[in-house]
């Protein structure tokens, strides 16, 4: 798919391999800049689907940069033991690299696990912290019951197009044509022989969703924190697998939400009427105007 970021790499060495990490780094439209503000992706996404919030913090100032993770996206794709405290040392070694101390930290789903890890790491470094929809607001291994990592990969081995867009629908309250151009990405490498690879890391990161909850460290951020949440997101880990007796209360954003605010110290919480788990592509102008009112503060 054509991009509208130029995709640059970082070499790094993990665990014995040397890797790629990709990532955008986007200046500010304006001279005077206002600050520095870095979005991490959620799990069946990279950096790409950032683009108009990307567009949206360049114009208002801001210096932004947006990784694909490891595992992830352009990034190198390695069988290894992924983490969360691995994944945001990487990303603190990439702010290194090109010369960035601080920043806002924006996570959506799986990457507001890693922004809250992140902020826990790194609490110096992190100006303000934007939760968007994030998972792991409940301990998916109290409701889930464990799938082994071989199974896990059998079905990631047979995923297709028409089954990654049918789980992508159920992220929307209502489903636009323009959101495909993020199913067709992630179901791209299915057509390569690098596929089975690309499963592998997939299954990797979903076990380390499920086994390396955030949840009970929120109390402990110490951070500006701001949680964005869509009303009618319903998103659980493993939901397909949910006993019937909790498929009606697990996944209820809203009260996550609520819940996730009054843990956090000082935190503020926006809910985002009639949209999914995604605001920042469901809602984009609303997403923005949250974003950017909340930075500007």
């Amino acid at each position: 798919m054509a991009l509208r970021y130029e995709v640059r790499f970082l070499d790094v060495t993990v665990q014995g391999q040397r890797l790629r990490l990709a990532y955008r780094d986007v200046s500010p439209a304006a001279r005077a800049v206002a600050g520095a503000v870095l979005l991490l992706h959620g799990k069946n996404f990279s950096g790409a689907y950032w683009e108009e919030t990307i567009e949206a913090l360049a114009a208002a100032g801001y210096r932004v940069v947006a990784p694909d993770q490891i595992g992830f996206g352009r990034s190198s794709h390695p069988d290894l033991h992924y983490s969360f405290h691995l994944l945001a040392t990487l990303t603190a070694q990439l702010l290194d690299a090109i010369g960035l101390q601080r920043v806002a930290v924006v996570g959506h789903s799986m990457g507001g696990m890693l922004a809250a890890r992140f902020a826990l790491l790194f609490p110096d470094r992190v100006t303000k912290l934007v939760l968007e929809d994030p998972i792991g607001l409940e301990d998916y291994r109290q409701l889930v019951p464990y799938l082994p990592l071989e199974k896990q990969y059998e079905m990631e081995l047979g995923q297709t197009g028409q089954k990654m867009l049918d789980f992508q629908k159920a992220y929307y309250v209502q489903w636009r044509p323009e959101f495909e151009a993020w199913v067709r990405e992630q179901a791209e490498p299915i057509a390569s022989g690098e596929w089975p690879r690309f499963a592998l890391a997939s299954s990797l990161t979903y076990e380390m969703i499920y086994q390396q909850p955030i949840l009970y460290e929120l109390p402990a951020l110490r951070v500006p924190t701001l949680l964005v949440i869509g009303d009618k997101d319903r998103t659980v880990v493993g939901k397909a697998r949910l006993p019937p007796e909790l498929r009606s209360v697990a996944g209820n954003y809203p009260e996550l939400g609520r819940k996730a605010s009054r843990a956090i110290p000082g935190s503020r919480l926006v809910e985002v009427p009639d949209v999914g788990h995604i605001p920042h592509l469901e809602a984009p102008k609303e997403f923005r105007r949250i974003l950017l009112g909340y930075l500007a503060e």
